[in-house]
């Protein structure tokens, strides 16, 4: 299964995103497909806070938009919301401890962690910090390879 980071969900909502017409081709791919796609909720709730903040985009999404396009993201029949269950603190231990991650990084730990805790085999992201996981293969979409 693959999963998407927060900054293609940003950049496939943001018109005014370099990045948009990639990563809106690549995510309406997901969610328009048959195969199971999936979204951290941390992403979704990140996707929120950066879409909405006024010091980052000029103008903001409104907060109601943003969660109008979560909505949209939700009703493709093939997405799977990846969210913490009772075993996934030993999943999260296992990549923050070897990497002693802090910080900022352990929101990446934390996506990480979901990921590989739900199976996921694959993350779509153009975060290089998600290298520091070697056990779950980080694709950028954006790029040409």
């Amino acid at each position: 299964m693959i999963a998407v980071d927060t900054n293609i969900l940003v950049y496939a909502h943001r018109e005014d995103a370099r990045w948009h017409r990639a990563a809106d081709r690549v995510v309406a791919a997901l969610a328009e497909g048959k195969s199971p796609w999936a979204i951290p909720w941390p992403c979704l709730w990140e996707f929120v806070a950066i879409t909405t903040h006024p010091r980052i985009y000029d103008p903001p999404t409104p907060l109601k938009d943003a969660l109008t396009q979560i909505r949209c993201w939700q009703a493709s029949p093939s997405l799977v919301l990846l969210a913490e269950d009772g075993d996934f603190g030993g999943t999260l231990e296992s990549l923050l401890l070897p990497a002693q991650l802090q910080g900022g990084a352990v929101h990446d730990g934390r996506v990480a962690a979901l990921c590989l805790h739900h199976g996921v085999s694959r993350l779509l992201s153009a975060d290089r910090d998600f290298g520091r996981f070697p056990r779950l293969e980080v694709v950028n979409p954006l790029i040409s390879r």
